[in-house]
């Protein structure tokens, strides 16, 4: 490691702990040469597929930029950062889970609105407007219709919960 201060290549490690969850390792050093410490931070290296576009092109893939489009198809609706947060993290396991070098913004996009199904329809049909590029109202009128065929499809949770029945006075 070399000292920040006078550039010095040998240290010591005085103190070592676990960061947050394990996420990375905090180091005290000091150095050899100056004696004077800094803090280092040791974080594992995540090794993540590359997307494959549609016209070939390869890119590193980006949580943020995944985070973004899944904010964008859930605005103005009532889903809270945290719930997008914690999709996001889990494509990002799933991601890590497959263990293959490349994925395609294909398979992706089908990763993604398959959670955002479970979390808001209208998120949902959002995304799959852009994701599909629906050329005409019939294929965005499918896709909702294939919802509504799912929706009906799923036994009523309400069905079982009594009535309630507001009473006038």
């Amino acid at each position: 490691m070399k000292c920040p201060f006078c550039g010095h290549t040998e240290d010591r490690v005085v103190d070592s702990r676990v960061g947050r969850e394990g996420e990375f390792i905090r180091r005290r050093r000091e150095c050899l040469k100056c004696h004077r410490r800094y803090t280092t931070y040791e974080y594992i290296e995540d090794v993540l597929p590359h997307v494959v576009k549609r016209d070939s092109r390869r890119e590193p893939f980006d949580r943020q930029k995944l985070r973004g489009s899944i904010l964008k198809a859930c605005e103005k609706r009532s889903v809270g950062v945290q719930a997008v947060d914690d999709v996001v993290a889990e494509i990002e396991a799933q991601l890590h889970e497959r263990n293959e070098k490349e994925i395609t913004s294909k398979e992706l996009g089908e990763i993604v609105m398959e959670h955002l199904q479970k979390l808001d329809q209208v998120a949902y049909v959002r995304f799959a407007s852009v994701y599909r590029q629906f050329k005409d109202i019939a294929q965005f009128m499918d896709e909702v219709k294939g919802l509504l065929k799912d929706d009906k499809s799923k036994p009523a949770a309400s069905a079982s919960k009594p009535k309630v029945v507001a009473k006038s006075k």
